[in-house]
Formats: structure tokens, C-alpha cells, sequence
């Protein structure tokens, strides 16, 4: 079970781009969960549909659109990269944009369910006090949903470190740069004699994976007990 140089390599790698995708998307995930459980308007049920789609979508039809949207010769990616210096094309900042769409409606969803929970007139009493909506927010809704925050968080992480058909797609098979686990394993099941190196990297998965969905679990019963003290 010891891993060897590249194992420990991917490993990094992989724990880096999850965290990098994490970090990116939580803020526009916390605001667009709060969009959706609190606000009313016309096309939320587009919306909706439309945030929800990666979770439907093949994964390489994510990564073909990040490809045409973001690639270093597409409008948006080839304005980034001319103006701002900023490429997401063949490396592991690429890697963590796809890991972040395919990972982002999970993270909404837990938050949004946890804003949800939340009884609004607690918040409804604060504005009428004087508080702004920006302050009931990080006083009130933020604090109150921060257990479903976290089991977003988990979860969002454990489908970024699984993240497979976005990534080749969109940014390829690199080593050191784009290979996470799942495309390590791939190509390890293309070279002779190397099912051993795969079947390490798939317990590893496995170990991080279970111990993501286990504090997934413990977040969810938090969560709950804490609704029915309040």
C-alpha cells in the first residue's frame, strides 16, 4: 500500500485542485442558493433547471462546452488569457474550473435546503429592527445555515476529487499538471503491469470518498438536531 513518487504526486494533486474548486465556487454557490430558496421571480424555474443541469449532463459535454467557452481561443477564454493572463487551457487551474461545474449543483442543493429550513420570520423580525438585508444575512442566515454549508462543502469535495470526463475533456491528460486520480487509473489500466499502481489509487478513492459522504452523514444529523432544538 505504500505509494510510490507519481502515486503520491497524483494524490497532491488531486487534494489541491478539489480544495482550488471548493474555494472558487462556495461564494457564488452560498449566493446562489440564497437566490433560490428566498427570492421570487420570473424564469427561477429556468434558473433552477439550468444550475441544476451539470448534474444531468455527460460529463464530456461539460467539458467540450468549458472547451469552446474557456479554451485559450474561444471569446471569453482567449479575452481572460489577452487581457487578464489568465489561462485555464491544459493546466491544473483548468482542471479545478471542470471539477467546480460538475461539483457546483451539489454544493447549491445542501445549501439551499439548509437556507430553506431556517424560519424566515426570525429574519423578517431583524429587518423590521432595522437591519439591512446584507447584515440579516451574515448575522442570521449565514451563522443558522452554516451545518448545511459544510455538508455542501464535503460533498461538493468528494465529487471533485471523483471528477473525471470534464477534465480530459477540457484540459487532457498531463502528468503533474491535470492528471487527478480517476485519469491516473485510467492510464494505468493502459500500461503493462499496471493494476497494481490503480488498484492503490481506487482504495485511496475509496478511503476518501467514504470519509467524505461519513461527515456528509454527521453534518446532515447536526443539521437536523439543530432544527428541532430551535
Amino acid at each position: 500500500m505504500l505509494l510510490n513518487e507519481f502515486e503520491w504526486q497524483t494524490l497532491l494533486l488531486s487534494l489541491k485542485i478539489a480544495f482550488a474548486a471548493i474555494g472558487f465556487s462556495l461564494p457564488i454557490g452560498i449566493f446562489t442558493a440564497w437566490i433560490l430558496a428566498r427570492c421570487q421571480f420570473w424564469g427561477k424555474s429556468l434558473f433552477v433547471s439550468i444550475v441544476h443541469l451539470p448534474l444531468v449532463l455527460p460529463p464530456v459535454v461539460l467539458g467540450y462546452l468549458l472547451l469552446i467557452t474557456m479554451g485559450r481561443h474561444s471569446v471569453i477564454g482567449g479575452w481572460l488569457n489577452h487581457n487578464l493572463n489568465i489561462s485555464f487551457s491544459f493546466n491544473w487551474q483548468g482542471a479545478a474550473l471542470a471539477s467546480a461545474v460538475v461539483a457546483f449543483p451539489l454544493m447549491v442543493r445542501s445549501i439551499r435546503l439548509a437556507i430553506e429550513s431556517i424560519d424566515i420570520r426570525l429574519e423578517n423580525v431583524a429587518r423590521t429592527l432595522g437591519a439591512c438585508r446584507w447584515r440579516v444575512f451574515m448575522t442570521i442566515t449565514l451563522p443558522l445555515a452554516f451545518p448545511g454549508i459544510l455538508m455542501g462543502i464535503v460533498l461538493g469535495f468528494a465529487r471533485c476529487l471523483g471528477e473525471f470526463g470534464a477534465t480530459i475533456t477540457f484540459v487532457s491528460n498531463i502528468q503533474g499538471e491535470t492528471r487527478t486520480l480517476p485519469l491516473a487509473m485510467y492510464t494505468m489500466l493502459q500500461i503493462p503491469d499496471g493494476e497494481q499502481g490503480a488498484l492503490r489509487l481506487c482504495i485511496i478513492s475509496i478511503m476518501l470518498s467514504l470519509i467524505a459522504l461519513f461527515l456528509s452523514e454527521l453534518l446532515n444529523r447536526w443539521h437536523k438536531n439543530k432544527i428541532v432544538g430551535q
